[in-house]
């Protein structure tokens, strides 16, 4: 297995083949945090980035050959030692994977294919405050090189969900199967009364009853975060007794930060009056605090724009919240307005605020 990250999307099928005794499973990674029973981490690392000079377009894919080189190196040092994998599973996009058939051409290799860009249709122009230039169509075209390679060399394919599946080239969609990554049901699952305090964090709100929540990995665009803080605003004036809870980090995880070195945090408190004693950050929490503040949660709130489906809607369904999501793609092939949870209009704060 191959993923700059671990365990990434690979942790339960990296650990249940672990199990098995007559398996040898070995991950390569950038990541030298975690560890899983029986997996043999192994580590590569890209000799340098993509220069400077090298043209804006070009560049992720100058860093995605950089990256498969490297693992390329990785797996010779296993070759070396007599290790020939029968099956090689790797996340296509970064680089890790570009020249697995190269040095493993007897193996079966499997592409976890996340995403496919495209300037129109889903994710770029879907904010019509932010339109894109030739530019910007452009690179969005070239940012695909890395991946089509995969498309072409790999032996199968799979995406967690049919919307992203359908982001691919149809001439190679027969190749991928849909199946997600998996949610352990055994640990994100209902605690009916469960109350909310994290220590670790000053935070006790095992005195309140009503506890709207909102996670993701940084506060931007992508995931609704300026629709989430006005809806907020709206939802404070009408219910004096609720508060909020957002876990997540004060960055950019996709799309553009702000030309002015703010956060998209700082703009949109200064923007909306907010009552700073009624929400509460706690930045990046460990699976055990982020399953007690889910638990707790009143209603749990999943904006994204039509892009990748985040885990966290999964898990928040899972832990039995109410969930108010956006009415964009990848939310309603997992939400049905009204039987699962409910849904409202992206950028409508006003909606976001009225379903609940």
């Amino acid at each position: 297995m191959s993923n700059p990250n671990f365990p990434a999307q690979f942790r339960h099928v990296a650990a249940a083949l672990a199990k098995d005794s007559s398996n040898q499973v070995f991950f390569g990674t950038k990541s030298h945090e975690g560890s899983l029973p029986g997996v043999n981490k192994i580590f590569y690392k890209p000799k340098r980035e993509a220069r400077p000079e090298t043209h804006h377009y070009v560049r992720p894919l100058e860093n995605a050959v950089l990256q498969g080189q490297a693992v390329f190196r990785m797996a010779e040092q296993l070759k070396a030692k007599g290790f020939v994998p029968d099956v090689v599973y790797g996340h296509s996009g970064w680089g890790p994977t570009l020249f697995i058939k190269d040095i493993f051409p007897e193996a079966q290799f499997l592409c976890y294919f996340e995403w496919f860009y495209h300037a129109h249709g889903s994710d770029a122009d879907f904010d019509p405050n932010d339109p894109l230039s030739y530019d910007d169509e452009a690179r969005i075209r070239i940012k695909n090189a890395p991946i089509l390679q995969d498309l072409y060399s790999c032996d199968r394919g799979l995406s967690p969900t049919y919307w992203q599946r359908q982001q691919f080239p149809s001439e190679y969609q027969r190749k991928i199967n849909v199946l997600h990554d998996g949610i352990d049901t055994e640990f994100f699952r209902p605690k009916p009364g469960a109350k909310l305090v994290l220590s670790s964090k000053n935070i006790d709100l095992s005195h309140v009853d009503e506890i709207v929540t909102y996670a993701t990995r940084g506060m931007e665009p992508y995931r609704g975060f300026p629709q989430f803080i006005e809806a907020v605003s709206l939802l404070q004036q009408r219910r004096p007794n609720c508060h909020v809870v957002v876990v997540g980090e004060n960055r950019v995880a996709y799309g553009k930060k702000l030309a002015d070195g703010k956060t998209y945090k700082d703009v949109m408190l200064d923007k909306f009056p907010i009552d700073q004693n009624r929400i509460h950050f706690t930045g990046w929490l460990p699976y055990e605090e982020y399953l007690r503040v889910l638990q707790a949660s009143s209603a749990h709130v999943y904006l994204t724009r039509p892009f990748v489906l985040s885990w966290s809607l999964l898990e928040s369904l899972c832990t039995g919240c109410l969930v108010v999501g956006s009415r964009t793609a990848p939310v309603m092939e997992v939400i049905q307005d009204g039987v699962n949870g409910l849904l409202a209009d992206f950028f409508s704060p006003q909606e976001i605020c009225d379903r609940r």
